[in-house]
């Protein structure tokens, strides 16, 4: 395809922190266009699109989509407006508004891309994250604070990220499935993480991830189409499952969290209660409890005792807690001094 030139001089312009040689701004046939295959946004679900293709059917496309000429492929390659060009070709528009920009590198392109699309609307992470590891690859770096400054992305975002490329291809791509319906929300797979990793679980005779993953996805899908009391109610269980593993380990119960774990794991029948061991839940209210008391000791050593003297609610009420402390003590057959 030969490119056509432009009447309008070159400039530069600022975009997402790189200097970026600006073309011009034209309209192009719509069949000359093609997506960028570093787009971090790699599922565009049917709902938005229809109502984004009503708008564009009545006022046509505003803004135009930001493109590069790609000399290898010989055509122009989306940089910003995908779904506006998915759109057009939709109701059939023979061409579309773009404003050219100069060919990026590989690296340039990736973190355009996720700059350009780091303050619109939340999508689905995935994709983002396989577009993280391949800049990762490209220039060797993990660092979250250095990938986060590098993409424009929130630390939080590239550490949620690592987790997800932490799983197979095969779980990756449940959360990649087109239909909204099938697919596993990344929010599954980055609470399961942190139990799915913990030391302790993972060194359980029984245990390996690949089944342990497999087998809480059995879970979370059984419950989005049930409401018993054995589902998931929320992914954020996950985060009980792990308080009590921290419990049953303060505790010294490995050997009965093992068991009840194994257990919750391949009966779809049992709930999550089903690994909260008492004794371990006592142990860690216990220590909940010595703290604030060791806090408070700490606290009323402080005390100036003139300058409260005439604080009456103070003293009723650690005359009220000497009384119940007492009265603990006695019960717990400890020796009042």
């Amino acid at each position: 395809m030969a490119k056509k030139k432009v009447g309008k001089k070159t400039s530069k312009k600022k975009a997402g922190g790189r200097a970026v040689r600006q073309v011009g701004v034209k309209a192009v046939p719509t069949s000359q266009l093609r997506a960028n295959p570093h787009n971090p946004r790699a599922l565009f679900d049917k709902e938005p699109l229809e109502t984004l293709r009503d708008s564009i059917d009545r006022v046509g496309i505003l803004v135009p989509l930001t493109v590069y000429f790609d000399s290898r492929r010989d055509c122009y390659t989306i940089l910003d407006g995908q779904r506006r060009w998915m759109c057009a070709k939709a109701l059939g528009l023979p061409q579309v508004p773009v404003n050219e920009v100069s060919e990026p590198s590989l690296i340039e392109n990736i973190v355009t891309m996720f700059q350009i699309h780091k303050l619109r609307e939340d999508w689905e992470l995935m994709p983002t994250a396989l577009k993280l590891q391949l800049l990762m690859k490209k220039l060797d770096e993990r660092n979250e604070g250095r990938l986060a400054a590098l993409t424009g992305l929130d630390k939080a975002v590239v550490v949620r990220c690592k987790k997800l490329l932490d799983y197979p291809r095969k779980y990756q791509d449940q959360m990649l499935d087109p239909d909204p319906k099938k697919r596993i929300k990344a929010d599954f797979f980055i609470e399961l993480y942190a139990v799915r990793n913990d030391r302790l679980v993972q060194a359980f005779d029984w245990f390996t991830k690949d089944k342990f993953t497999k087998a809480m996805l059995n879970r979370y899908k059984q419950g989005r189409f049930t409401d018993g009391p054995t589902r998931l109610k929320s992914v954020t269980d996950f985060r009980k499952i792990k308080q009590y593993i921290s419990q049953a380990k303060n505790a010294k119960k490995e050997k009965t969290l093992s068991r009840r774990l194994k257990d919750y794991t391949y009966n779809l029948e049992l709930n999550i209660d089903h690994l909260e061991i008492s004794s371990a839940t006592v142990t860690a209210e216990a220590k909940v409890l010595a703290n604030l008391a060791d806090k408070l000791v700490g606290e009323l050593e402080k005390i100036e005792v003139e300058s409260f003297i005439g604080e009456e609610n103070l003293w009723d009420t650690l005359e009220v807690l000497r009384k119940t402390t007492t009265s603990k003590l006695r019960e717990a057959g400890r020796r009042i001094r």
